[in-house]
């Protein structure tokens, strides 16, 4: 359950508020469950078709692309030839997602160490500069290649941040709460797609899920309407909608990407949480920039024989080309909000909306029933439609933002 709690609650919550803004109090309201919803019963999807390779193959190691992959291997001949591409499928997204996730982070970092130095200082950089200082430690910081050794790290960035939400919501709750006809309960068509792009972000943890269950000592523990994914989600979906709908009641027209820089800047406290949240982020990019690695690196390892022996040399030049990548994108969309939907609607919904229903039906096919199917259908449409608008309303706003 706390694994469950902290690989779920992110840097996507103080993104929520900004999210309602353009749904409006009501909209989002309604909408955020329904997509928890809808998110929750993917990883069931997942957890049962994992299951099933389970007993197709008992030595079958669980994750995301290998249930993909072995899926197509043994079920209907005719998906056999197109396993591979399907694993290989589902590993580029995971790719996608977590560097996506460490370009969220570094601008998060980037603009709140940046209202922090322009509030004491009289220093007026462009955000890029705070993202470039801070790559420096970063490269140093993901040269770490075990696991175990980011522990620690991964320990005290998660308190720092359970610690940041608490303060906010202190905020939040400090002052009178204005009425609740202060704000639109509808924001816009355009804003719709762009808050579906911040909560599949928010709530897109369907790379936790397969390890977490497998390495549970009672595993049946994690399933049912009692068991630890519905109870955790459940949990995780309160705070994430309290975390919107009253930062956004609160803060109202003037609420900015992260509620962070929101807060009263002449008050210790309130500082003290963005430089807290700066090193709890970085600790953070570190773990995520972890997961892709072992994915990319086996593969890219057999072209950098070709030219160095030294192939500890060559992964640390590719772990620092990354992080440069992530500097280069950072850079291009220093806008929290933007960057947090577009890496949701992408990456998120091909993850939770579109991949599992298609993996469910190769899994089932063909004693898959009516309902099931018609499920899939649905739940496959509705993924296509968040991700074509999701995508398309924030590279519009993105360019709005930089040529207007």
């Amino acid at each position: 359950m706390a694994h469950l709690l902290k690989g779920n609650i992110g840097t996507g919550i103080f993104s929520l508020p900004s999210a309602f803004l353009n749904a409006g109090l009501w909209v989002g309201f309604g909408m955020f469950p329904i997509i928890a919803i809808v998110s929750n019963h993917k990883i069931t999807m997942q957890v049962k078709c994992a299951a099933v390779m389970k007993r197709r193959d008992a030595n079958f190691s669980i994750s995301y692309a290998g249930t993909a992959e072995m899926a197509c291997r043994t079920g209907q001949p005719q998906y056999a030839k197109y396993a591979r591409a399907f694993g290989i499928t589902v590993n580029v997204f995971i790719c996608l997602k977590h560097f996506g996730a460490c370009v969220v982070y570094l601008v998060f970092t980037s603009t709140n160490l940046q209202a922090v130095i322009e509030y004491y200082t009289d220093i007026r950089w462009n955000v890029r500069i705070y993202m470039c200082i801070l790559t420096i430690p970063l490269i140093f910081l993901n040269w770490i290649r075990n696991l175990k050794l980011l522990a620690p790290v991964s320990l005290v960035a998660n308190v720092l941040q359970m610690s940041s939400i608490v303060v906010v919501f202190y905020y939040i709750f400090r002052d009178p709460l204005p009425p609740i006809n202060s704000v639109p309960a509808f924001g816009s068509w355009g804003g719709v797609p762009l808050f579906f792009g911040t909560a599949i972000f928010s709530l897109e943890t369907i790379t936790l899920v397969l390890p977490l269950q497998k390495d549970m000592r009672r595993p049946w523990d994690f399933k049912g309407w009692t068991g630890i994914l519905n109870t955790g989600m459940t949990i995780v979906t309160c705070i994430y909608i309290a975390m919107g709908f009253f930062g956004y009641l609160q803060y109202g027209e003037e609420i900015e990407g992260s509620i962070t820089l929101n807060l009263p800047q002449d008050e210790v406290l309130a500082q003290v949480v963005k430089i807290l949240l700066v090193v709890a982020i970085c600790g953070n990019y570190a773990v995520q920039f972890y997961v892709p690695i072992p994915i990319m690196w086996p593969t890219l390892s057999k072209y950098a024989a070709r030219y160095t022996k030294n192939d500890f040399a060559a992964e640390l030049a590719f772990r620092t080309f990354m992080v440069l990548v992530t500097l280069l994108l950072a850079a291009a969309i220093p806008k929290i909000d933007l960057v947090v939907s577009l890496v949701g609607a992408v990456t998120g919904t091909f993850l939770a909306l579109i991949l599992p229903p298609i993996l469910e039906y190769v899994t089932c096919a063909p004693n898959i029933s009516k309902s099931i199917l018609t499920k899939d259908i649905v739940i496959l449409v509705f993924g296509i439609v968040g991700f074509v608008t999701g995508t398309y309303s924030t590279i519009l706003a993105i360019v709005q933002e930089f040529t207007g």
